[in-house]
């Protein structure tokens, strides 16, 4: 039997704690690449709370692990975050992890150093009540997220040989169970024109001109697009546009546009790409998806496409069924099951690499990349008595 009450008084002893480490996380910058201090700060405090293994891959990421039984499961958490944006709109400085009124405030207290701050406490306690038996944990703190969703859990999966049979996604769900999410990809289209003096336009062929049909023309995309029950509406924005030209007196020779594409269940690569290149081809636009090339703090260069796929766990799957086993079990009621709007590490993870995921964090989705950012300090151990249980509660067949 798995003693549930006992991993929740532990978690609950150590609210203060946890929050104050949250706060700690919080106050240390960590951008897309540029994350080294707030992981070498993660594995510090991995090591000083038990964790049998503490070590970094290639691209940065952290893995911390417990146990070395027949279950893997991975609990993971990204440790960067995006920028603080206008410091008007902020009452606080961004990156002054506090801990008031019940909240722990500042960048990435939400998203999403919260559920980084909840593992650790989490192999805190599977380390002191000696839960590990059969299964190995492995907490990772992963990089460059923000900057390309799933990169550095391709990386874990492919080049580090790490494949969990269940892995835990620790982004902020409000303490909801989350089984999916909408995918994304991103586009590029061009278009050439022909410059000409200002003063006499029809010697030219305006760039801009024909784009600004192809951009009506995906704006009335809208109704073609798939829709699911679950996941929702697929959509397709026109987010950026720049153009070329001689001088802000020429027709513009060149025009192009960026498009946020999200998939909804039942769309990919190749329905998405075809529906733009259906509508560019008729304007003389050439499609691209873009790739992302940027060097991690460490160096390396692990190049992905800007495809990031749906998925859905189904809800009698055994990931899921034990996450609603383990939130029963601990706070003796029904968990809400849900699906996140933004995407997550498990583009990769789950959409890539078929690996089951289950999503649980401490925190609101609304708080993601907003001025004030906070979380609830009792989302914190309440998460990591969650994660201190689900393990092995997954491993006996989601039985109590």
């Amino acid at each position: 039997m798995i003693d549930a009450k006992r991993i929740l008084e532990r978690a609950q002893s150590r609210e203060g704690w946890v929050a104050d480490l949250l706060a700690e996380l919080v106050s240390v910058r960590s951008p897309s690449c540029g994350e080294r201090e707030v992981i070498e700060l993660a594995c510090e405090r991995m090591r000083e709370v038990g964790f049998d293994e503490v070590r970094v891959d290639g691209l940065g990421s952290a893995v911390g692990q417990i146990g070395s039984g027949k279950r893997v499961v991975a609990i993971d958490a990204h440790v960067d975050t995006v920028g603080a944006g206008e410091p008007s709109l902020w009452s606080m400085d961004p990156f002054d992890g506090r801990v008031e009124g019940g909240k722990v405030w500042g960048r990435g207290a939400a998203d999403q150093k919260g559920g980084l701050a909840s593992m650790i406490l989490a192999g805190r306690i599977v380390k002191e009540l000696g839960l590990a038996g059969d299964v190995t944990l492995l907490c990772t703190a992963t990089v460059m997220e923000e900057d390309c969703d799933g990169l550095c859990w391709r990386h874990l999966i492919e080049e580090e040989g790490i494949r969990p049979d269940v892995c835990v996604i620790t982004e902020p769900t409000g303490l909801a169970v989350y089984r999916g999410q909408r995918g994304r990809m991103e586009m590029e289209v061009g278009v050439k024109g022909v410059s000409a003096h200002g003063s006499a336009p029809e010697r030219g062929d305006n760039a801009i001109y024909r784009m600004s049909r192809i951009v009506a023309e995906i704006e009335a995309l809208g109704p073609e697009l798939g829709d699911d029950d679950f996941l929702g509406r697929g959509t397709a924005v026109v987010s950026d546009i720049s153009s070329t030209a001689p001088s802000l007196c020429s027709v513009p020779d060149s025009c192009r546009i960026h498009i946020d594409r999200r998939l909804t269940a039942g769309e990919g690569r190749e329905l998405a790409v075809s529906q733009i290149e259906k509508i560019a081809a008729g304007h003389g636009g050439r499609v691209v998806v873009p790739e992302y090339r940027e060097a991690s703090y460490t160096g390396k260069v692990f190049p992905m496409e800007k495809y990031y796929p749906s998925w859905i766990v189904p809800e009698d799957a055994p990931a899921v069924t034990a996450a609603r086993a383990a939130f029963k079990g601990l706070f003796n009621t029904e968990a809400r099951v849900g699906r996140w709007t933004f995407s997550t590490n498990g583009v990769a993870i789950c959409g890539l690499h078929g690996i089951p995921c289950v999503g649980f964090g401490p925190g609101f989705e609304q708080q993601a990349h907003a001025p004030d950012e906070w979380t609830p300090a009792a989302h914190l151990w309440k998460a990591a008595a969650f994660y201190a249980m689900y393990p092995f509660v997954l491993a006996k067949g989601s039985t109590i």
